[in-house]
């Protein structure tokens, strides 16, 4: 079996997939496949480099993320191009990892860390979703305490990701991490319980 484990920026998302992999699940995170097809030697930096020029390489040929993030900015073209370029490589490789854990721990829950899991269709690869839950008014005060952001710049990250209460609906299953660290993981043992029970 397999799900998808999505939320929205400072819902808890890390905290959950930490838990469940001490409960024994094998994760893959769609961060880390993310910068698997970008590293020096692979089609996704020479797609990048050949589309947005050498300036986007630091001098080790590893990709300057800064640099590339000036670029595509506030530029919804070259963000497109970029996506383009990114989300078919990222895709490609979840899915061959989703399938080697599946038929080396046919027995094991694997479990997938997207963040933008509804926003880029992702849970038509996966069997369910999980979203972990707070409400929104709390995801900017967490952001605001976290990043030091202050309430514009916490409600704009907010505003370019789908809504958390759309996620929640959408859900097959929710983790509601409002409260204490100890109340997120009972539900999240109860869920354990449950998949080892079925």
């Amino acid at each position: 079996m397999n799900i998808g484990l999505t939320g929205g920026i400072a819902c808890g998302k890390s905290t959950v997939a930490a838990k469940l992999v001490q409960l024994g699940a094998i994760l893959i995170d769609a961060d880390v496949i993310a910068r698997e097809v970008v590293m020096p030697g692979t089609p996704g930096l020479q797609q990048i480099t050949a589309h947005f020029g050498p300036e986007v390489l630091q001098e080790d040929y590893t990709l300057n993320r800064k640099a590339l993030g000036s670029l595509i900015f506030g530029d919804e073209e070259q963000r497109f191009a970029l996506n383009a370029i990114l989300h078919p490589l990222i895709r490609a490789r979840i899915k061959s990892r989703l399938a080697e854990e599946q038929l080396a721990n046919p027995d094991k829950l694997v479990v997938v860390d997207i963040p933008l899991l509804y926003e880029s269709q992702y849970e038509v690869i996966v069997d369910q979703v999980m979203v972990v839950y707070i409400p929104r008014e709390l995801q900017v005060e967490r952001l605001m305490a976290r990043d030091g952001y202050s309430l514009e710049e916490a409600e704009s990250r907010l505003q370019s990701q789908m809504s958390i209460e759309e996620k929640r609906q959408r859900a097959d299953i929710v983790i509601d991490n409002r409260g204490t660290i100890a109340a997120t993981e009972e539900q999240i043992e109860t869920f354990w319980k449950g998949i080892e029970g079925g």
